[in-house]
Parts: structure tokens; sequence; C-alpha cells
């Protein structure tokens, strides 16, 4: 009971597992449909309608691209991709094609896409009556002796029909006589007709005797054929030729060299002399190949080689051979020796592809069939099983099918063109056989480009530096990107995101050529306007859907000597820069006059402003500081010195080419008194005119002299914090004057030293007609050693510098 229930247990097993696998498969090979048509039939005459019975939709066969992959012999069959027929292409003729199979097939591959699909169509090619029943010669003689026994047989040629069935040759009828009758024996699918003696011969009365033999098939109706007998009557031999045995079987293998016995056979007489020696022949009813392939010694009885055995072509060889006596009249007998030829692995597996397309595109999933290879091996038994395998290290993998010896060829891994645009995939399919034979195919596959790249820019941010004043309308900056794909997915066009508020995106001021990204400026920038700005540009691709990438461009203007310095002190009621000062004659050398104060909107270079006195009444009474311009008195005034002094002051720019403005100052040297009262009065009309002339530089020079006073008191207290240890610190000057300047102050204990950089004095003056570059500082305090030094202070300009230790 216990091993009953297990057997039906594992019988269920394995119909599920059968079940699975026939779902697994299904989705590449379907099962095979068969069609039955006469050989013969017209062209064009309808087999059956494929795409019906399969259950396609006939409308979408063109798309699906529905066609005879292989197996059409000669093209006899096609289908009709419109309405799914098949059709006769060309008249069939069955025995030209199967070569007198009992079965007459026509095998078919259906391929269909979008999805995949394989389908085999078998077509029978019935049997017509087409062909009459054939004797291999016209005549036949037999030559018999009068004493010959009644009931002696003799082989008579055998009639063939190319025809199968019921339509080969079904009887035999020989013509009216009184000796002999005909039977007919059955030799595997052949029938083999043999005269036989009912009435003894009478020489005398009649030696020859002509017989009509009439071969008849089964057709409807019939057809027939003849052969024409002649017997000639002799005198009597005794005893007839004896073989050893009715049927000889033999076997070789195919390819045997030329030259080999087959077998030898060997038939015995008991006669003597002429009567009992024998020879032997073929009988004249045997396939044109035998004779081909086969020879017969015809003293020795040795079937030899002597042409190319081929398995593939013919398996068995069935041979009649007949041993004759030498005596007269002659005495025959006949055995068959069948020859069976063994398979050799001598013929390669061949391969066959069929490729549902060359292009794969690179989003292909894994799973996805590509191909179909079909292999076949002329071969039979494990010399025609076949094993394929694919080269290593491909995205691709061999899944076989239901049917023996068939392959779909998927997809196994994720694809990328941009990794490897092409595969070549060699196919290798090897035999089962001792020595196995192996044979090779390739198929190249070529991916195909989908958009799966997004552009990209050499960096996420670019850095673009214009001098202003450029001229509108010229290119100011290209910008690329690259893109990985092919043709229209890499094809790229570029534009500059702009903000809603047009106003406020400088971006607006700019134009993209859209296929070169060549960028131009449609207006002129200045940098006293506006330093810094940024925009983004997008580069989008011709895909589908397309992809886009932005990187981010920061604009910065640099500046050019373009401002010309302006003068802000003195300045006139009507604009011009013209100022009258009145000093007292009794002053004495060092006495700040005034401060020619200048703006220049550029930076660096371009605003680093420099003084100088472009005409003067007297080169010895005044003198102006290069760096600050102030102009302070040389001397103390004497009896003989003109009352007014007219000062031309030239304040000009560092650019490369400078830029400059002019100053005109009119010194009033007045006596004492009278300078305090005009001071006063002048104070006064002077605050009435130029009050909204300077109400914004009083503004600016609040403002910076705020962050000096921070700056000076975070100074004293970090210099307070520090050690005795020698130090030194760099402080730069925050007293914004007009000018460029700079200070270096030292500390060594509880003193202090100070150098003068060439951008800043501490009341220095220029001495007319003495070196511009030495700064001097007049002795208004206390020096504790007395020594003066020079040292080289900007080696860019080249101007030498005093520098007064002094305590501070």
């Amino acid at each position: 009971m216990g091993d009953g229930g297990q057997r039906s247990k594992w019988k269920y097993w394995w119909i599920a597992l059968r079940f699975f696998l026939l779902i697994f498969f299904s989705e590449q090979v379907f099962a095979q449909i068969r069609y039955s048509i006469p050989e013969e039939v017209k062209e064009g005459s309808i087999v059956g309608n494929v795409a019906k019975d399969l259950g396609f939709d006939v409308s979408t066969l063109v798309d699906r691209r529905f066609r005879i992959v292989s197996g059409a012999k000669d093209a006899f069959l096609q289908v009709n991709q419109n309405n799914g027929v098949l059709y006769v292409h060309k008249k069939i003729d069955r025995e030209e094609i199967c070569n007198g199979n009992t079965v007459c097939l026509i095998n078919l591959k259906i391929a269909v896409e979008n999805p995949l699909e394989l389908h085999y169509i078998a077509v029978e090619m019935t049997d017509i009556n087409d062909n009459s029943p054939v004797f291999p010669d016209k005549q036949q003689h037999f030559e018999i002796g009068e004493q010959t026994a009644l009931g002696t047989r003799f082989q008579v040629q055998a009639a063939r029909d190319p025809d199968i069935g019921i339509n080969s040759v079904r009887s035999y009828r020989l013509s009216r006589n009184d000796n002999f009758e005909i039977d007919v024996r059955d030799s595997d699918e052949d029938k083999i007709p043999f005269l036989v003696l009912r009435k003894s011969l009478d020489r005398e009365h009649n030696n020859k005797h002509d017989l009509v033999l009439t071969a008849i098939d089964g057709g409807n109706p019939p057809r027939s054929g003849t052969l024409n007998i002649t017997v000639n009557v002799l005198d009597s031999n005794d005893n007839r030729p004896v073989f050893s045995q009715d049927t000889y079987s033999v076997t070789i293998q195919e390819n045997v060299p030329k030259g080999t016995v087959v077998i030898k056979l060997n038939a015995s007489d008991l006669d003597e002399g002429m009567n009992g020696d024998i020879e032997y022949s073929f009988v004249r009813n045997l396939k044109r190949k035998v004779y081909d392939l086969f020879d017969l010694d015809h003293i020795s009885g040795e079937i030899r080689v002597k042409g190319e055995v081929d398995f593939e072509d013919t398996e068995v060889y069935k041979l009649d051979v007949q041993a004759a006596d030498r005596g007269q009249p002659p005495l025959t007998v006949e055995c068959r020796v069948i020859i069976k030829v063994l398979d050799v692995n001598d013929n390669k597996p061949e391969i066959e592809i069929t490729s549902l397309s060359n292009l794969v595109p690179e989003d292909t999933k894994p799973g996805t069939v590509i191909s179909l290879i079909s292999v076949t091996d002329k071969d039979s038994g494990l010399n025609g099983k076949v094993l394929c395998k694919l080269s290593d290290n491909v995205p691709f993998e061999l899944k076989p099918s239901i049917q023996e010896n068939m392959y779909s060829l998927v997809t196994k891994l994720n694809l990328d063109r941009e990794t490897r645009d092409t595969f070549e995939i060699t196919i290798t399919a090897t035999d089962l056989g001792e020595r196995p034979l192996s044979t090779f195919k390739t198929l190249s596959v070529q991916i195909s480009d989908i958009n799966d790249n997004y552009p990209e820019f050499p960096k996420k941010s670019m850095e673009l530096y214009m001098m202003e004043n450029n001229a509108p309308g010229a290119s100011i900056f290209s910008i690329s990107a690259s893109d990985k794909d092919l043709n229209e997915n890499a094809a790229l066009a570029y534009k500059i995101i702009r903000n809603n508020d047009a106003q406020k995106d400088m971006a607006s001021f700019l134009n993209i050529n859209s296929e070169t990204g060549v960028i131009y400026a449609l207006k002129s920038f200045d940098f006293e306007v506006v330093k810094m700005f940024q925009f983004h540009v997008l580069a989008t691709d011709s895909g589908t859907p397309p992809l886009s990438s932005n990187v981010t461009v920061n604009v910065f203007i640099l500046d050019q000597n373009d401002n010309v310095p302006v003068i802000l002190y003195p300045v006139s009621s009507n604009g011009s820069a013209e100022g009258v000062e009145e000093i007292p004659r009794n002053v004495n050398a060092g006495h700040l006059v005034t401060k020619v104060r200048a703006y220049d909107a550029d930076i660096g270079y371009n605003g680093w402003l420099l003084f100088s006195l472009q005409e003067v009444s007297d080169h010895s009474l005044f003198g102006l500081d290069r760096y600050t311009g102030q102009i302070r008195t040389l001397r103390s005034f004497t009896e003989t010195d003109e009352a007014q002094h007219k000062l031309v002051i030239l304040v000009k720019d560092n650019g490369n080419v400078s830029l400059s403005a002019t100053a005109t100052v009119i010194i009033k040297v007045v006596e004492p008194k009278e300078a305090f009262a005009a001071s006063d009065v002048k104070n006064t009309v002077k605050d009435e005119e130029d009050s909204d002339v300077t109400f914004y530089l009083i503004i600016t020079l609040g403002s910076v002299s705020v962050l000096f006073v921070i700056s000076i008191t975070v100074l004293i207290v970090m210099q307070c914090s520090k050690s005795t240890d020698y130090s030194s610190k760099y402080l730069k000057d925050t007293n914004y004057d007009g000018t460029l300047c700079h200070s270096i102050q030292y500390r060594s204990g509880d003193k202090r030293y100070m150098l003068v950089g060439p951008r800043m004095s501490i009341g220095s003056t220029i001495v007319p007609g003495s070196n511009g570059n030495t700064l001097v500082v007049p002795d208004r305090r206390r020096r504790t050693s007395g020594e003066n030094f020079r040292t080289e202070g900007d080696n860019k300009h080249g101007r030498h510098i005093d520098v007064i230790k002094r305590q501070l």
C-alpha cells in the first residue's frame, strides 16, 4: 500500500514538472501544425491559412514580420504576409524531393515578432499515381535445359515504380503460354517476380519461347510497364549451384577505403568440369547506386567497395547476386546480400541563425529573445547529439527549446551602449561522438542608442572675467557640453535660463547661439555699476524624452581706467575746481594751508591718485604732498613775498593710460588780525555755499572716520595685551582721503616705531626741485637719537622713503 502511494506521488510530480517546462518554453517555440497536399498540384494552390490556424490577427501580420525563416526546400512553399495563407510557389514532385521515402514532409519554420514566436509547420506531400512501373531492361534472356525439373524458379527483373503505397507495383501478369507461369515473392517492400516451369520443355519441339511480363501498379486508373522475356531451350545440366545461405547480412562503416572487401560469397556445384565452374554476377534489377558503390569479382565472389559509402545517403544496401555454372545450359541460383552501413562521426554540426534584428536597444530587458538558433547534425545516435555554448564575457545566454537542437539567444544582463556598442558572439556547437566535431559561427550584435545620458558640462560652475566697456553684440564667452549618446540623442541645444523679473536679471542682456553655445552681450557693462553677476545655461539634447543639464556661469567685470579723477575740494560755487585760501603772514614753515581732495571711481592702480604742482608762482614758498594732496608752507613769509599766489594742482591716476584733472588754489597772505576775521567770515559764507556740494562727502568721511576709530581702538587693545617682547604689527591706514596709502608700525618693549610707505606720509611735503620720492618729516616732536636713514620702500615704483625713528 505504501509503495503504491509513493509511486503515485512521484507520478503526479513528474506530470507537474512536464507541464512547467511546457509553459516555460512556450514563450518562444510553439507546437507543430501539419498540413497535407497531393504532389503535382498547380502553382498558387492554397495549402492552408497558417495565421488563422495559429490564432493571429491578420491585420498585424505585416507589422509583426510574419514570414518563413527557414526550411523551404527550393522555395516550393511561400506564405502571403497580408492574409497568412500558405500556398504552393513551385510545382512539387514528391519522388524528386523525398526519393521514395514512405512519408514525405516539408518542414517550415514560421516566425513572428513583438513578441517573438516561432512555429513549426509540416506539410506532407501525398503520393499520386504519376509514375508507371519500369523494368531496368526492355529484354531479358533465359537459357533453360530441356531436362529442367518442373517447379524450377527463375528470377526475373523486378519493375520499379517511384510511387509509394498502393500506387507502387502491386502485381505481375505473364502472357498466355503452355510452359511457364509467374510467381511473386514479397521481399521487404519489393515484389520480386519468378518465372516458374510448369510443363517440361522439348527442345526438339520448340527451342525458343517469347513471353511478355506486365507489371501493374495499384493506382486508379492503374499504370503498367512490360518486359520481353526470351527463353532458349538447351540441353540439360544436372546440378544447380548452391549458396551456403539464401540471405547474407554484413556491416561496414561509412567512409571505408575503396577496395575494402565487404563479403566473399561462396556457391558450390556438384557437377564437374565446365558444369561445376561458377561465375558470380549482380542481377540486373538493382538500383544504379549499387553498381556505382560496389564491385563483384565474377570469379572469386568478393564484393568490394569502389565508391564513397555515406551513411547519411543510404543506411542499407540490398544486393541480389546470381551464381551460374558454365554448363550447357547453365544453371543459376540467387541470393540476397544486405549491407548495413554504420554511422561514423564525419559530419560537423551545422548552425542556422535566424536574427530578428541586427540592432538591439541598450534598454532591452534581460531575458529578451534576439535570435533563434537551430543546430543540425547529419550523423545519427550520439554522433548527431549536439551541445551548444556561447563565448565568454558576453551579456547573452542560450536557452534550449522544447524541440531538440533548438535554442533562443536571449539577453542575460542589462546593456550599455556607452560601455560597449558591439558584441561578436561566437556560438560553438559540438557533437557527442567518440571524436567530437565542432563548428563555430559568429553573430554580430549591434547595440543601438537610447537617450539615457544627460548632457555634461566640464564643471558645475564656470568663471568669466570680462573687461568693462565691452562692445555690444560681440561674443564674450563660449560654453560647451558633451553627451555620451549618439546622433539626435547627443545633439545639444543651449539656452540661457531667465528669471521672471527681467529688471533684476542680468541674463536678459545676454544671448546664446543655441547650436554653438557662443554667448553674446547685448549691452556694454560698467564696472562701476555692476561688478559681478551670474546666469545659468541649460543644455538640452534632442532625444525622446529630452534630457537637460545646467551650469552656473559667474561673470566678473574687470575695471578699466575709464573714470577721470573728480576734484572734491576745492569746488567753487559755479562747480569749477577753484578755491581761495587766506593764511596769516606770520605762519611758520610746515603750516598746513589746505588739502586738495579728489576721488576716482576706478579701483586699484586705476583709482590710485597722485598730486603734483603743475603751476606755482613761488616754488620756494609752498610744497604739495603727492599722496595726500596737502599744501604746506616751506618757509616763513618775508616782506618781499607777494600777497597772492596761484597754485594749479594736477591730479592723475595710475592707469596704463592716465586720466587727470586740475584744481586751482589761490592763496592770499594777510595780516594776522585780518586773517582771523576773514577766516570767520569766509567760513560762514563758504559753509552756506558749499553745504550742498560737500554734504555727501561729510557723510562718507564720517563713516570712514567711525571705522577708523574702531580700528584704532581694536589696535590699541591688541597692542596693550601684547608682551614686551619684540614684535611687529602691520596696520592698514583706514583714513580714506581719495588716495591709496599705507603705514607700518613696529613695537619693541615700551617703544614704538613707524615706517611711512609710499602711499601715505605723516606731515610730509614735496620739496620743489628736489627728489619727489623723498619724504621729509618735520621735527615737531622730541627726537630720541636724531639719526636719519634711507631705505627702499616700494620696488614697484622705485621710490626712496626716509624713515624717522621716533618714540610715540
